[in-house]
């Protein structure tokens, strides 16, 4: 069944449905929370409200867009209202990495200094900038669809990627030649 069949038995209230349709875009979701939370526990919490608000805001889904780009909006907003609870208590000390870089065979110990820095360094970023380099960078999604999400043209986008980028590489200079 494609995207549409199954979204159409969610409506009805097949949730085995819903469980099929959410687990084709679930990793996806789940690496923006990730991302944009910063530890495993808040990414948790942030998937758990993603498939919450899917679930019950399906009727509203018009099919303007993608099913996985309107998980994905929800999965990035969920997150970031985790992020803003949590403001005010600094859980990136927890011991979590989010970030897994992929190496032939790195040292456990340069991998652990590697992601805390790029962990770090994302943590540092505006969040309009982090929110646009995680949703391009970790759920692949196509920058109409980052635009649509933040409510600015493709331009606006594709210049917050690039001072993303261009500010995790200053950040990260210092730390990885260490």
């Amino acid at each position: 069944m494609d995207d549409a069949d199954l979204i159409a038995a969610c409506r009805a209230g097949d949730h085995h449905a819903f469980a099929e349709l959410v687990g084709r875009y679930r990793t996806n979701a789940w690496h923006v929370c990730l991302q944009i939370t910063g530890n495993t526990h808040d990414a948790e919490d942030a998937l758990q409200d993603t498939l919450t608000a899917a679930w019950q805001n399906l009727p509203k889904f018009r099919g303007d867009a993608r099913f996985n780009t309107w998980l994905h909006r929800i999965a990035a907003n969920a997150a970031l209202a985790v992020v803003r609870r949590r403001k005010n208590t600094d859980s990136l000390d927890d011991g979590e990495y989010g970030i897994l870089l992929e190496d032939p065979a790195p040292r456990f110990d340069d991998q652990v200094t590697t992601i805390d820095a790029v962990r770090r360094a994302l943590a540092q970023l505006p969040e309009d900038f982090r929110v646009a380099i995680v949703l391009a960078e970790f759920a692949a999604l196509p920058y109409a669809d980052i635009a649509e999400h933040q409510g600015v043209t493709i331009a606006t986008v594709k210049t917050r990627i690039h001072r993303a980028r261009k500010q995790l590489a200053t950040l990260l200079t210092p730390a990885l030649d260490s």
